[in-house]
């Protein structure tokens, strides 16, 4: 490793689930669980900066909503996209929920997460706790642990009581891993869960984000997206098109 990779550890903690720690390389500073299975990028100098594909179309999924003004986190992690959110969306009203207490307290410490007035953090299983959330425009799983996806990412009535959490013209934004062929794990429950009517963007990092709207009468418009993400492009500081590009009806 040349000098400028030097890998720091800046915290560590055990808990219920195993092991959490906080890197920092150069620029950087990464959550990890367990064995160095990487959780969330923060680049130190913006923590709202999304470094990676998957958390880039996760905000196009957000940018699905004309004007959405309250959002719900299943699973926080160091906080990069719900910072990008809170940073580049109108929303008044942010509710995250996160298993792991040390989770948010790290994130907060040293991965940058802003106290921001309108973020509220609960901890918990979200499976447990969806019921107890407040209804919102825009729902975002993303239920990782040191294994891969947690059992949320398959379980029918969780995935079909996170779009009925949804306030109107509301959209579901599912961060799911994908299989061999490309396709999200759980097609075939996916399909039947949500009638065909979602949209997959298939992202490098062997992921596919869902959008999955709140009504079957509610559709993606593609044009309206992409004017919204290319007003956002300069105070993002990268271009969402070539992702947008990559959106496909179910498969």
């Amino acid at each position: 490793m040349s000098e400028e990779r030097v890998e720091r550890l800046l915290a560590e903690v055990h808990d219920d689930f195993g092991m959490i720690r906080v890197l920092e390389v150069a620029d950087y500073r990464f959550l990890e669980f367990g064995d160095a299975i990487e959780q969330s990028c923060v680049f130190t100098a913006d923590p709202s900066w999304l470094e990676y594909d998957y958390t880039r179309a996760m905000l196009i999924g957000a940018l699905c909503h004309e004007a959405p003004e309250s959002a719900l986190f299943l699973g926080l992690g160091a906080g990069t996209l719900t910072q990008a959110c809170l940073k580049f969306l109108p929303l008044e009203d942010v509710e995250a929920i996160e298993l792991r207490p040390d989770v948010p307290r790290l994130a907060i410490e040293y991965l940058g997460l802003d106290d921001d007035p309108r973020l509220y953090i609960r901890i918990g299983d979200a499976l447990e706790l969806l019921d107890t959330a407040e209804p919102a425009d825009l729902i975002f799983v993303d239920l990782y642990n040191d294994l891969g996806p947690a059992a949320g990412h398959l379980a029918w009535t969780f995935l079909e009581n996170c779009q009925k959490k949804l306030a109107p013209n509301g959209w579901l934004i599912i961060n799911q891993w994908a299989t061999d062929d490309g396709k999200p794990l759980g097609a075939a429950l996916l399909r039947g869960l949500y009638h065909r009517h979602y949209w997959e963007l298939p992202v490098k990092e062997g992921n596919v984000i869902l959008m999955v709207p709140a009504e079957l009468d509610q559709t993606l418009d593609l044009e309206a997206l992409t004017a919204r993400a290319q007003a956002l492009a300069p105070r993002l500081g990268y271009s969402l098109e070539s992702l947008i590009k990559a959106i496909r009806p179910a498969t």
